[in-house]
């Protein structure tokens, strides 16, 4: 390869599992109504219930936390939770939900989040989780598995109304540049009549901050269905080991000399045949490797000085027939030399084998003072060789200087 140093080196992943057809990063797409408040003031508060087998189920306090109401709040299009209490909104009259939620925050949905079955198996009366969000933006986009993409909508007089526009190029582009800019997510990638539904006339000049500072009209529109450009939730990265090889230094995680490592990118599913890029600067190699279960997982055997640098993952997907892409944060990676040298590593990990066999073999016989001292002069005599087959192996891989330093140490 040629010299490519500060370059940004690119690493496709490939989402094959013996063989090429795409792994689906997500099962929700276009999901269906599947959490709602109820018995609150408004769509932004109440009890919290999830839908479980066409039927509704209210949600044990002990079961639900603050990002879980993150994500419930967003996924209705409300604001950040104000409030969040076990009996706020009374005690639904059907089932319990019957499995404790562990959301990261970032999910689009709640049913996207992980779940572990609940240690007590009883909601005491008064605990169904009540829950109230801030007042939220007067726009939102639904029905598009994405808080950037879907039909429009305007929050008017307590409730959720679709938004029409003009059948016009210009009209509908600048309608969409508002809702874009106001949701925070980047520009307008489309801008396209929506189903038969139909709202209120919306007409912007393109440059509003909000969606309230354009004029409504009243005759009735079929529905605007917009798609941004940040329409990807963010990948996270992160790094492992097996060997304990990693700290943590003042300037971000450090990797021993020697020590393997791996560098995993992943992302919370949304959209069906979804890929990452790997992307490092630092170093001319480059590595491919499957991605399965929404994650790809890079592995360094042996780390050295043309490691280090910073990585960033990057997730891709096409849909909607265009590209989209979303970077994770930096990761700056620095090496350093190993606390230990590698001969004494490898003898430490000798010595706890040995004591390991010879633990075990206390513990599961019972030997006669003969065997007894038979079995000492057997675990002597395989210490004894496996020191030897250790000294052997460090001098065969070792150069000059070290293989005296081996010496030295017996």
């Amino acid at each position: 390869m040629g010299d490519v140093h500060g370059q940004i080196i690119v690493v496709q992943m490939s989402l094959t599992v013996s063989s090429t057809k795409l792994i689906e990063c997500s099962t929700n797409y276009f999901s269906p109504e599947s959490v709602r408040l109820v018995d609150g003031a408004g769509l932004c508060s109440g009890r919290v219930e999830v839908k479980s087998n066409q039927s509704w189920a209210s949600v044990c306090e002990a079961d639900f936390d603050r990002q879980d109401a993150e994500v419930v709040c967003g996924e209705l299009g409300c604001g950040a939770p104000a409030a969040l209490q076990g009996g706020l909104y009374g005690e639904g009259e059907g089932q319990t939900w019957d499995k404790e939620f562990q959301c990261k925050g970032k999910e689009t949905l709640l049913l996207d989040c992980d779940t572990s079955d609940r240690e007590n198996n009883t909601c005491l009366p008064g605990n169904a989780v009540g829950l109230t969000c801030s007042e939220p933006d007067d726009v939102r986009l639904v029905g598009g598995g994405s808080r950037c993409a879907g039909g429009v909508e305007r929050y008017d007089q307590g409730e959720w109304r679709t938004v029409g526009a003009e059948d016009w190029d210009k009209t509908r582009t600048n309608v969409a540049a508002v809702v874009c800019r106001q949701l925070g997510c980047g520009s307008t990638v489309s801008a396209l009549p929506g189903n038969t539904t139909r709202g209120n006339n919306i007409i912007c000049y393109g440059s509003e901050p909000s969606l309230r500072d354009c004029y409504r009209m009243y005759d009735i529109l079929p529905g605007l269905t917009v798609i941004c450009s940040d329409l990807l939730v963010q990948p996270d990265i992160s790094l492992t080991d097996s060997m304990g090889g990693v700290s943590r230094g003042h300037q971000g995680p450090e990797v021993f000399r020697d020590y393997s490592f791996t560098i995993t990118c992943s992302t919370q599913p949304q959209y069906p045949g979804c890929s990452f890029l790997l992307t490092f600067t630092g170093s001319n190699r480059t590595q491919a490797q499957p991605a399965v279960n929404h994650s790809a997982a890079f592995l360094f055997p042996a780390a050295d000085d043309s490691h280090q640098g910073n990585y960033r993952c990057v997730y891709e997907n096409y849909v909607f027939s265009h590209n989209f892409s979303s970077e994770s944060e930096l990761l700056s990676l620095t090496i350093t030399a190993s606390p230990l040298p590698a001969f004494i590593i490898r003898h430490v990990v000798v010595l706890l084998i040995l004591l390991t066999a010879i633990t075990t073999s206390y513990l599961y016989y019972k030997p006669t003072r003969r065997q007894k001292r038979v079995n000492r002069v057997s675990s002597m005599d395989l210490y004894v060789n496996a020191m030897e087959m250790v000294s052997l192996s460090s001098r065969a891989e070792a150069g000059p200087g070290e293989e005296r330093a081996a010496q030295g140490m017996e």
